[in-house]
């Protein structure tokens, strides 16, 4: 077994006698091949472990793009997941997935690389590997030892204290090992990647191995753009619109034959009015009805916006979610009668958006009244607060940036009053804070302040809406910053399922895809909103790299989009929501077999931007 030096990684054998093994590392640049030979005389089944300690931590930071982001769980999170913390090795703690050393397999992550930074202000280290060996499924880890940062890679993968599998309940840890026979060699091999103080570096290591990976993952979309747009629209309209009282359903089920264990239909008979359905999917439907001239899809669009503006919350902004049963109330929050900023600031922008195609007065009056009353609210330092009451209008919760999310309402609104573009501007500079930390977090509702996907889109629009406005360098620097991060969500290459699961069969490709959080571990679309700003990103930058990242996650959502009754057991023109890169809600390779009305609409919308760009 080698010692490490330096920042040479040092390689050991798990699960059985290292006497039996020879293992030689040789280093190649950045790259060091780890050449390993079992000399025994009866097959053993064992892993490999290699290992780099980081020097002396401190405060460690660390980040498995897609998977953790620091401690990467508030400790007061109202919903369990994987969380750092020093010295935390008790049986009780892993039980509340909590720990100071963590090991997962490496289809959890965007892009199979571990970062730390040791401290504050110290330089940090990366240790990628390849997703897949010979030996199987590759593990990526660390820990907190003595003192000491270490990142590792394993293989084959195991997870470790615990397992996570998308609830409060920890699974055993999983162990995988290989099974060695007498005479067996083989050669596996790590990166070490040196890093800077600023924590924004992953995204030049990141970027590399994205280029690296890049053409063995081929996309692979099953239709053009023009066929996607014209798909999602139809099954928006087909599947999701209901004209009483005119709302688009949330989620609808491909088997329209079942219902679910209560006894009740598997369509969830509700509407936000923003996030997972509402204005902004009807933003979208009103833009294709207006390049394709589709009156029905138009007159739906209409609907549902009309019915999201006839009633406000007595607070003066949007409600957050209607039922069938009971009509409008809070959102998905544990804050009593709470209405979240994230799902109230994107509704007000697609709102505003809206109002270009199609100016009516009760929806100028309905996004007048939601941007008024969060300029009024907003606290001197520029916060604009997270969640809202629906009654008396006072801020629950400051904490987290869901609040970004009203800064393009704000900013596309800037001509109507004269207090809007101020007040946008004080707020990106407070949460640009959250941006130089690499810690933007809270924008959805279902997980209180988990790390996600979705703050990085949010972030973005925000930046870039501030950028078109201002032309400020300052803004078009954030609006890159909040892109990378929201870009170490995206998957860099394609994950092997069994040739028989849903995905495997398919030929799934999930480069491009996101992951949708630390918390919510499947690949979601999402990432299709942010898609103007992304292509226009590029152009501000001349980087064409933002532009490429569009398109792939474009590409790689115009899969699984049902061109007939019957294609994947969905009808035509449904949509996902979620794809099981890993083991977490479902086993790998599964697809929720539930149409959403965002998955569509938000291809939709993408597809839209995209051709609007002449990026299709």
């Amino acid at each position: 077994m080698s010692a490490a030096s330096g920042t040479s990684p040092a390689a050991a054998i798990l699960d059985a006698d290292p006497g039996d093994f020879e293992i030689e590392l040789r280093p190649d640049g950045d790259r060091h091949v780890v050449a390993v030979r079992f000399t025994g005389t009866r097959p053993v089944e064992a892993a490999v472990r290699v290992t780099v300690a980081a020097g002396g931590a401190s405060d460690p930071w660390w980040l498995i793009p897609g998977l953790f982001y620091g401690e990467n769980r508030p400790a007061a999170n109202d919903r369990l997941y994987p969380r750092f913390e020093a010295g935390a090795g008790s049986a009780e703690q892993h039980a509340a997935f909590v720990s100071d050393e963590w090991h997962f397999r490496s289809d959890r992550a965007a892009t199979p690389v571990i970062f730390t930074w040791p401290a504050p202000g110290a330089p940090g280290l990366a240790l990628s590997a390849e997703p897949v060996t010979p030996l199987g499924l590759t593990g990526i880890g660390f820990a907190l030892r003595d003192g000491v940062a270490e990142l590792s890679a394993t293989f084959p993968a195991r997870e470790v204290p615990v397992t996570y599998y998308g609830d409060g309940t920890p699974r055993t840890a999983e162990v995988q090992r290989h099974r060695f026979e007498p005479g067996d060699a083989i050669e596996l091999s790590v990166r070490v990647h040196a890093l800077g103080p600023d924590r924004h570096d992953y995204a030049r290591v990141l970027r590399g191995l994205r280029e690296a990976s890049v053409a063995a993952s081929p996309l692979r979309p099953w239709i053009d753009v023009p066929t996607a747009a014209v798909l999602s629209a139809d099954g928006l309209l087909r599947w999701h619109y209901d004209p009483e009282p005119g709302v688009l359903l949330e989620t609808v089920g491909f088997d329209r034959e079942v219902s679910g264990r209560d006894g009740t239909s598997v369509d969830r008979q509700a509407m936000h009015v923003g996030w997972v359905s509402g204005i902004p999917w009807a933003y979208a439907m009103l833009r294709h009805a207006e390049r394709t001239d589709a009156p029905p899809l138009r007159d739906a669009a209409v609907s549902v916006i009309d019915f999201c503006t006839a009633e406000l919350a007595p607070s003066g902004t949007l409600w957050g979610v209607w039922y069938r049963d009971s009509g409008w109330t809070q959102s998905w929050t544990t804050r009593e009668r709470g209405l979240h900023s994230r799902t109230l600031g994107e509704a007000t922008q697609f709102l505003v958006r809206a109002l270009a195609l199609e100016d009516r007065e009760q929806w100028r009056r309905a996004a007048r009244s939601n941007l008024d009353v969060v300029v009024a609210r907003q606290r001197d330092d520029g916060n604009l607060g997270s969640i809202h009451h629906a009654e008396t209008g006072d801020v629950l919760s400051w904490d987290g940036t869901a609040g970004l999310a009203w800064v393009g309402a704000l900013v596309e609104a800037a001509d109507w009053d004269e207090r809007y573009l101020p007040s946008a501007e004080r707020a990106g500079r407070y949460y640009a804070r959250f941006v130089h930390d690499e810690y933007l977090h809270g924008a959805p509702e279902d997980v209180d302040l988990a790390v996600t996907s979705e703050d990085g889109y949010v972030a973005v629009m925000a930046y870039m809406a501030l950028h078109r406005v201002t032309g400020d360098p300052g803004w078009l620097d954030l609006a890159r910053r909040a892109a990378d991060f929201a870009l170490t969500f995206r998957y860099t290459y394609d994950v092997e399922f069994a040739p028989t699961s849903m995905l495997g069969i398919f030929d799934f490709g999930t480069r491009g895809a996101d992951q949708a959080s630390a918390s919510n571990q499947h690949l979601h679309a999402y990432g299709l909103i942010c898609t103007r700003e992304l292509l226009d990103l590029a152009d501000a930058t001349a980087d064409g790299h933002y532009r490429e990242r569009a398109v792939e996650t474009l590409a790689c959502f115009r899969q699984f989009v049902a061109r007939f009754d019957g294609d994947f057991n969905a009808y035509r023109g449904m949509v996902t929501e979620r794809y099981y890169q890993t083991e977490c809600f479902q086993p790998k390779g599964m697809l929720l077999t539930l149409s959403h009305a965002w998955s569509a609409g938000v291809l939709l919308l993408g597809c839209e931007d995209a051709l609007a760009a002449g990026a299709a």
